[in-house]
């Protein structure tokens, strides 16, 4: 007699087919798991791109339209997502290439690069300061805030 025989008893499945038919199951959780992290982080990361877009339109940075092989050439050329700095005729030029969200290029000066950055050093005063405000309304219980004084 096979030790499944005593194990599971006569008639029973073997293990094996038990712990293959449990992989397969977590192998299935898994795998939805991932797919649902794997939207979560694209759509946070959009999300992110976005408002970084925003910021460069509200700072003053033309969106010029890839809507042309010539352009869509010159914009695949570009680091995606980042800034790069070039000077035209004597005058700093600042693009943002955005292959992903709107097919673009944003396009601005010195003057709006520098209006950009001090909307985003502000966003994230505000940033800070809201979660000091949320900090400080948690219940800490006995605790109390500064209880390590």
């Amino acid at each position: 007699m096979s030790i499944d025989h005593f194990v599971c008893g006569p008639g029973s499945p073997a293990p094996v087919d038990f712990v293959t038919r449990k992989e397969i199951t977590m192998s299935r959780i898994r795998s939805r798991l991932l797919v649902f992290i794997a939207c979560a982080a694209v759509t946070g990361c959009a999300a992110q791109v976005q408002q970084k877009e925003d910021l460069l339109a509200a700072a003053g940075f033309t969106l010029v339209p890839a809507n042309t092989p010539q352009r869509q050439a010159a914009l695949a050329r570009l680091p995606p997502h980042k800034f790069a700095r070039q000077v035209r005729n004597n005058a700093v030029i600042f693009t943002y290439a955005d292959p992903t969200i709107c097919d673009c290029l944003y396009v601005g000066n010195q003057a709006a690069y520098d209006r950009y950055r001090q909307e985003v050093f502000a966003k994230n005063i505000a940033n800070e300061q809201q979660m000091t405000a949320e900090t400080y309304q948690m219940d800490w219980g006995p605790w109390g805030p500064g209880w390590y004084y």
